[in-house]
């Protein structure tokens, strides 16, 4: 049993305690929060210890959970790390790119496991799809949520478009060429509407739209390319494949044939619908890390690749501050 304690009892943190206790291999010592009322609210739902402080809770722990406030993850992070314990950290990493690059170094020095909560990686609408996705040329996806002022701490993009940004990273292997990016600020200080176009080196577009004013939660991605269309319904756990291929000699009841137009040329259409697991995503990355940690193996969302998310949010936020200074500018001639 490897002994891990939980940094955070909000409503994530709730969850990851819940499904901690149900994962063969871990021994929850106990968790911590500043917050005296969500204190007692977690211990009376899963009768676990808390801890009077963060350094009492890592100084007991193998493996430390961060599940707090963005804008806590760095301090939380550094100092289970100068212990020496095994970390996962909620996405974002952290809030600035500075503050990510500086725990990769102490990641290295105190030679641990850490991961980073990019939770859509795990989805197993995503898993089912992944083999199907082979160099796509352009990318769409939408992530719109309802208004929920626990998530207006951060930027839209920190919170909602830094899914999509990872998955893209994890799928487009080839570097970046430009990115430009466009929002409004409706109720909160920053954009809660924000679309983002990455450019990559291989030539491959990726436009992203985040939302948290929308009147329907919505969390789909589309990959297109050579041959084939993929579609991941995120939030509905659904995964759909289109694919053009030479015309066979029996058509199934989910394909068809079209004329391309080219001197008569015939493809096939075939229709796919891939088979999607049943499975809670947050408890698939939870078990994964332990994975990593009992058999010294990579975690499927490294904390590189947590930081080059990050990095990549953090240039589109910097877009979005460029154009809304130019809109000001505009608005005072």
């Amino acid at each position: 049993m490897h002994n891990i304690g939980v940094l955070g009892a909000g409503h994530l943190g709730k969850i990851h305690l819940k499904l901690l206790k149900e994962i063969k291999g871990y021994n929850i010592v106990g968790f911590y929060d500043p917050d005296e009322e969500k204190c007692k609210e977690a211990k009376k739902k899963f009768g676990l210890h808390v801890f009077n402080s963060a350094d009492e809770l890592i100084e007991v722990s193998e493996i430390v959970d961060i599940v707090t406030p963005t804008l806590s993850h760095y301090d939380c992070a550094v100092k289970a790390l100068r212990s020496s314990k095994h970390v996962f950290i909620e996405k974002p990493i952290t809030n600035t790119v500075q503050e990510a690059k500086e725990l990769i170094d102490l990641t290295s020095e105190a030679n641990v496991k850490v991961q980073i909560g990019h939770v859509e990686r795990y989805n197993p609408a995503f898993l089912a799809a992944k083999p199907y996705c082979n160099e796509p040329m352009f990318i769409e996806a939408h992530r719109l949520s309802k208004f929920n002022p626990r998530g207006t701490d951060v930027s839209v993009v920190l919170d909602l478009m830094i899914h999509d940004i990872d998955i893209v990273l994890s799928i487009v292997k080839s570097g970046i060429k430009r990115i430009s990016a466009s929002g409004v600020a409706v109720i909160s200080e920053t954009p809660d509407i924000t679309n983002a176009r990455i450019e990559f080196d291989n030539g491959c577009v990726a436009n992203l739209t985040a939302s948290r004013m929308s009147l329907k939660n919505m969390r789909k991605t589309r990959f297109f390319q050579r041959d084939a269309y993929i579609s991941v319904d995120f939030l509905d756990k659904v995964a759909s494949v289109v694919q053009l291929g030479d015309v066979t000699q029996s058509l199934n009841p989910f394909s068809m044939k079209i004329d391309t137009g080219n001197n008569g040329e015939q493809k096939q259409i075939n229709f796919k619908s891939p088979k999607v697991k049943n499975t809670n995503a947050i408890k698939n990355e939870l078990e994964d890390f332990l994975d990593a940690i009992v058999n010294d193996t990579e975690p499927m969302v490294t904390i590189n690749d947590g930081y080059a998310a990050l990095d990549v949010a953090n240039t589109i936020i910097e877009k979005l501050k460029k154009t809304a200074d130019l809109d000001v500018e505009g608005n005072n001639n």
